[in-house]
């Protein structure tokens, strides 16, 4: 009897094991799949269970492992001869969900024994009802403000906020003219939500935007007040080199001194129109007036009083 139904348990044996080393399958396990893995950037803190929810389905199917938490591949029989398969990639899973939630919250999962099960205990203590959310995103959105943040920090904000409203909205198949009045009716309002929360610095090209007719989509708007920042911080850049440039190179921008012998001080636009002195080479003299030649003036700090001594015997 064991003899008889030997190749048959053969052939199942050969066939699970093709199964578990397929790619496709998920019951495959990469080289890089180990249980320390974290899966995405975020942890589960509990008020951002639906970002965290939509991050982590999408790693899981990057690794074909949602069909363990949406109760698709549910515990198999011992008897199976992919039994084995099945409790490593749930116990890889459940690793999985546990790296990528606060340490509390993981506490309070240790001891479930399936990734499904995990999963709608997650759902059911965080998930919060669509009318609550919707009013929260809102109400972010009212009040929010660029501030002290640059261009592209406020508008990822708005784009995150943006996103996940969308997430709530029904999706509509259909094909007729209204879904794009509607499209445009939405790309207007992130326009003007956009505009309202800059800084009044960019009420000109707020003023120029409005003024088109049609409105351009949301991320052209987004590139335009991108480059007026740009433009202006290299105005800034280029003001700034100027001034220290000019408070390092004389006490005053317009006047410089002149080191060695001259009549004080000139105007350096002035300096190639001066003579020069073919004796000491500084400009502002000639050589018949050179001081070193000829010696200086009793005004001048540097003049010294010849001296006379008599040698009486």
């Amino acid at each position: 009897m064991v003899k008889a139904n030997a190749p048959h348990l053969q052939a199942t044996t050969s066939q699970s094991g093709r199964i578990i080393d397929d790619s496709s399958s998920p019951y495959f396990l990469q080289n890089g799949d180990h249980p320390g893995l974290v899966l995405v950037s975020h942890f589960l803190a509990g008020n951002n269970y639906n970002t965290w929810s939509r991050a982590m389905s999408m790693a899981l199917t990057a690794k074909n492992k949602l069909v363990f938490v949406d109760g698709t591949f549910m515990r198999s029989s011992p008897e199976d001869l992919l039994y084995g398969a099945w409790i490593r990639c749930n116990s890889m899973v459940i690793s999985w969900l546990l790296n990528a939630v606060s340490r509390e919250i993981a506490d309070s999962l240790m001891y479930m024994a399936t990734a499904h099960d995990i999963w709608i205990d997650l759902r059911e203590r965080f998930n919060q009802g669509n009318a609550p959310r919707i009013f929260q995103i809102k109400s972010l959105l009212t009040g929010l403000q660029q501030g002290s943040m640059d261009v592209s920090t406020y508008y990822t904000r708005l784009r995150t906020l943006w996103d996940e409203l969308k997430d709530f909205q029904p999706v509509s198949v259909c094909n007729c003219g209204s879904m794009k009045d509607w499209a445009k009716y939405q790309n207007q309002d992130y326009v003007m939500q956009f505009l309202m929360g800059l800084n009044e610095s960019y009420a000109q090209i707020r003023a120029q935007v409005l003024m088109m007719d049609p409105i351009l989509v949301i991320s052209k708007i987004f590139s335009l007040v991108v480059q007026e920042e740009r433009q202006r911080s290299i105005h800034s850049d280029i003001s700034g080199s100027s001034l220290d440039h000019s408070s390092h190179s004389s006490p005053h921008p317009s006047i410089a001194i002149v080191k060695g012998p001259s009549y004080g001080k000139y105007d350096k636009g002035r300096k190639s129109d001066l003579p020069t002195c073919s004796h000491c080479h500084y400009p502002g003299h000639t050589s018949d007036k050179c001081y070193q030649l000829h010696g200086y003036p009793p005004s001048h700090p540097k003049y010294k009083p010849k001296q006379y001594f008599c040698n009486h015997q």
